[in-house]
């Protein structure tokens, strides 16, 4: 089941920041970042820690696609 994080990215441009700040606030690694760049799936550990740096729910920051993304 491919997922999104197109939530995530919009997040962070409307708090105006950058991927190393998020990556710096939720103590999650470079490569987490990666994987979450090219949609892939990451630990519920790293997504917790994301959605207490951000104060959100898990749903505003991924969600499950019926398609892959190119």
């Amino acid at each position: 089941m491919p997922v999104s994080y197109d939530k995530l990215w919009k997040i962070l441009i409307d708090k105006k920041m950058k991927r190393s700040d998020l990556k710096d606030a939720a103590g999650i690694s470079f490569n987490v970042l990666a994987k979450m760049g090219k949609n892939e799936f990451v630990s519920m550990e790293s997504l917790y820690k994301i959605c207490v740096a951000l104060d959100c729910g898990i749903d505003e920051i991924m969600e499950f696609t019926n398609h892959e993304h190119a």
